[in-house]
């Protein structure tokens, strides 16, 4: 994908969520007016197949609904790619339905501020979060980008919901089908991107890897499970580079670290994709002592902001193509403090 922008694009994490409640309206626009080059809506669908930006499709953490009574009775223990949940999933609601909850802070502990903002702003849709992108782009002068995480896409499947051809149906009815410059698409899970490839998605696709784990859509045919990590040796690299255009990576996979756990420089896993023709993205870069790095943490406090410049960094160094930022004004920050 060709760039205006200076490398690494600065990717506003669901928003800027180290300021608001994440995926919320106020998110999205703050992100954009603290520099970020895009933002990251991730989609799940509801009952009537519309696609809404939650960060997972159990919404009990960053949204209101255990205080609405009229949905009491929706509260049920579901398996989500292994693991077993109890809350209220998008899938068991309407469009409608969802409209009436708010957005809350789901990091509470870690961001207290934030909750002064629960409650006063409504989930949203993809296309509402595409509407932002396009304000925003005439408002700043430039096209600004979406990157678009497919949450759950097999899971999905087995209820009867293809989010990759949703996703492609929302994108026209937008107006985004055409904007391959300006669109990602990424998820856990390869074979939805492969659908969307052969469907002729216009569009970068990124594989996302979990430091841990396999992806959720393994094994395919009978075929091997492969893990996460398989898809990052060069083996893997070599299969992907057939498949997609790019690879998001957890942050601590292109952090070298000694006996002691403490960062000593960056690994080779850009180099090695890059040698492969693939784009590196890497998530997520947050201040917090709890998300940092043993050797950049400032104290026990897990809310205090630690050494985030020395991380942030580091991360630059290893030549990675995007960044996935809570905080968008400290990409920015650190991009120009590398340059």
């Amino acid at each position: 994908m060709d760039s205006p922008h200076r490398a690494p694009l600065v990717i506003g994490h669901r928003g800027a969520p180290g300021y608001r409640p994440e995926h919320s309206a106020s998110s999205y626009r703050l992100a954009f007016e603290l520099g970020a080059d895009a933002v990251e809506p991730d989609i799940v669908a509801t009952r009537d197949g519309v696609l809404v930006v939650r960060h997972e499709n159990e919404i009990s953490g960053t949204t209101d609904v255990a205080r609405h009574p009229e949905f009491a009775s929706r509260r049920t223990t579901k398996t989500i790619d292994g693991k077993r949940l109890t809350g209220w999933f998008t899938e068991d609601f309407t469009w409608q339905e969802l409209s009436t909850l708010r957005c809350t802070e789901r990091l509470k502990r870690v961001r207290p501020d934030n909750r002064e903002f629960e409650g006063s702003e409504p989930i949203l849709r993809l296309r509402d979060v595409l509407a932002i992108v396009d304000d925003e782009s005439s408002r700043c002068g430039e096209p600004l980008r979406v990157v678009v995480e497919i949450k759950h896409a097999a899971y999905f499947a087995g209820i009867g919901y293809d989010l990759g051809l949703l996703l492609l149906a929302e994108l026209a009815e937008a107006g985004w089908d055409a904007r391959g410059e300006r669109l990602v698409i990424e998820s856990f899970e390869l074979g939805v991107l492969d659908r969307l490839r052969a469907a002729g998605a216009r569009a970068e696709l990124v594989f996302l890897t979990d430091r841990f784990g396999s992806p959720a859509d393994e094994p395919v045919g009978g075929a091997p499970s492969r893990s996460f990590a398989w898809y990052r040796s060069d083996a893997g690299l070599d299969l992907l580079a057939e498949r997609v255009d790019g690879v998001s990576v957890a942050k601590g996979n292109l952090i070298r670290v000694n006996a002691l756990g403490r960062a000593t420089g960056p690994t080779d896993l850009v180099a090695r994709a890059h040698a492969r023709g693939l784009r590196v993205y890497t998530w997520t870069l947050r201040p917090e002592n709890r998300y940092l790095n043993v050797r950049f943490q400032s104290s026990l406090r897990g809310a205090e902001w630690g050494d985030w410049q020395s991380e942030f960094g580091l991360l630059l160094r290893s030549g990675v193509d995007g960044i996935f930022v809570d905080h968008p004004d400290l990409g920015v920050a650190i991009r120009e403090a590398q340059a």
